[in-house]
């Protein structure tokens, strides 16, 4: 027999701190009540793109997709904001399922960090002096040295991000790639990065550690004076992205790569 269809009957809101935001969510609070985010059916996310990336981090343990409405500056993980038929609206979306990279860093006095990224893991120099990088990908070195203001690796969900602003490709959502763009190289000057499969596992040695020192930052959370970082996809982890069919994640990425 077919699947009954999902419905969403209990909704948690949440809300960035924009004065918009936060009067959208009591008006919407009080049209179909306010269930705890571990209970829902579904978690509605009111702000921008940046609220968007941080209830997925919170709530990345629990399971429950999660709906944007545009109520903040950027908004291009969001669907337009509409009070109306809102359980509707989420019987109706499309699911994107998404796997975070998973970074583990070793800092310069030898301790270890690790943290999980939706968008990208990026390093950065960290002083007037550009960074020395050495790359890796699943143990066979590819780059004996890039000089830069920094690299990152991107899952397709970010591509749009930071990625597109370092130059980098614009990745389908559900491609199985990374891509790895360098920032502002200076040699080789011509390198414009690299097509990884999602599988692929890059290591990124800092060279001159002391002179050229290098933060490295997965989404928000940043750790300073790192010697190497180890990037790779975690696909135990599953991220549920809902969106209007008609403003589908996979349609506007496709469209954002004919803007010109």
């Amino acid at each position: 027999m077919p699947e009954s269809p999902k419905t969403y009957e209990k909704i948690a809101f949440v809300a960035s701190e924009h004065a918009d935001a936060e009067s959208a969510a009591k008006r919407l609070i009080k049209r179909y009540g306010n269930s705890e985010p571990g209970d829902a059916d579904a978690i509605v996310a009111l702000g921008g793109d940046g609220l968007m990336l941080q209830t997925l981090h919170t709530h990345m343990s629990n399971h429950t997709p999660i709906y944007g409405m545009h109520c903040g500056s950027v908004g291009f993980l969001m669907n337009e904001y509409n009070e109306d038929g809102l359980h509707e609206r989420l019987a109706a979306a499309k699911v994107n399922v998404i796997h975070p990279l998973r970074m583990q860093a070793t800092g310069m006095d030898g301790t270890s960090h690790e943290a999980l990224a939706i968008n990208e893991v990026s390093l950065f120099r960290a002083s007037y002096q550009a960074a020395k990088l050495k790359i890796s990908v699943d143990g066979k070195m590819r780059m004996e040295e890039l000089i830069c203001d920094g690299v990152l690796v991107s899952t397709p969900a970010g591509s749009t991000a930071y990625n597109l602003s370092a130059y980098g490709p614009i990745l389908p959502i559900n491609a199985q790639l990374l891509a790895l763009t360098p920032i502002s190289p200076f040699r080789p000057r011509r390198w414009r990065g690299a097509l990884l499969p999602n599988e692929a596992k890059v290591h990124m040695e800092v060279l001159e550690a002391e002179k050229r020192p290098v933060n490295a930052v997965a989404d928000h959370t940043e750790f300073r004076n790192v010697l190497q970082v180890e990037v790779e996809e975690d696909p135990s982890i599953n991220l549920h992205m809902m969106f209007d069919s008609d403003h589908a994640l996979d349609e506007r990425i496709l469209a954002e790569q004919f803007l010109y």
